[in-house]
């Protein structure tokens, strides 16, 4: 049977030292990895500002993780679990990612995506013909009484 990819995005509390978030984000991967999972791609974001606080905090260091798993497999169950019993962890989200996100996902870790873009020539455009002057002609005015005649 195929294996079917899940994509999950931590934030951690921005408090962690440097060796803190290491030894959180390994237990997840060895999680990942004891349960049948097949770690594809990790990426840290870093410590980055939320849209709005979370227990007091602003800012939240982001870690995401794609693997592959067994689509009968509880892994997803367990991960989850794991992420509400740590309590360095401020949110969670994890997703299946379907053959358009798994194949997104793939070209982004390729660059596909991270290329500058090339400036196309700047295209001519016609000059608006001018405009032809009217010919303006005096408009006569007629006496409407007797007393304007004189």
């Amino acid at each position: 049977m195929a294996k079917t990819n899940y994509e999950s995005v931590v934030v951690l509390t921005p408090v962690l030292s440097e060796k803190m978030l290491q030894e959180a984000v390994s237990s997840f991967e060895k999680l990942i990895t004891e349960n049948g999972g097949e770690l594809i791609h990790k990426e840290n974001w870093g410590l980055t500002k939320m849209a709005y606080p979370i227990q007091k905090k602003t800012t939240g260091f982001y870690q995401i993780f794609e693997f592959a798993a067994e689509p009968d497999a509880e892994i997803v169950d367990k991960l989850e679990l794991a992420y509400r019993r740590d309590e360095q962890v401020l949110r969670y989200l994890c997703i299946k990612l379907d053959k358009h996100a798994a194949r997104y996902n793939e070209r982004r870790r390729n660059g596909e995506f991270n290329k500058p873009k090339e400036v196309a020539a700047p295209v001519a455009t016609p000059k608006p013909a001018p405009i032809a002057a009217a010919k303006v002609e005096e408009a006569k005015v007629e006496p409407t009484s007797k007393q304007e005649e004189e």
